[in-house]
């Protein structure tokens, strides 16, 4: 299956499914890469090539990535590999 371009239609598909099915990640984006530490409630809004959007509590955030997205499944592995290099609960 090849990966889509990576436009506004798949941004919104990207953010509709994080914040239905993974709405903690999106916390957990908000607080760690976005530095709110005292985060309540995280949205995503967008994903773009640079960065991903965020409204956390009324409050709207850029969340830059480590590189330039290519494609949906570029943004995939990278929304997952950051979840993945946060600290465990409890751990700094």
């Amino acid at each position: 299956m090849a990966a889509d371009p990576l436009t506004p239609a798949v941004s919104d598909r990207i953010c509709k499914h994080m914040n239905d099915d993974h709405a903690a990640a999106v916390l957990s984006y908000a607080r760690h890469y976005g530095g709110i530490t005292t985060a309540r409630q995280a949205r995503m809004l967008a994903v773009g090539p640079e960065a991903m959007r965020l409204e956390v509590d009324g409050t709207p955030v850029e969340v830059p990535f480590d590189h330039t997205l290519s494609d949906s499944e570029d943004a995939h592995r990278t929304l997952v590999a950051m979840l993945r290099s946060l600290p465990a609960p409890g751990n700094p």
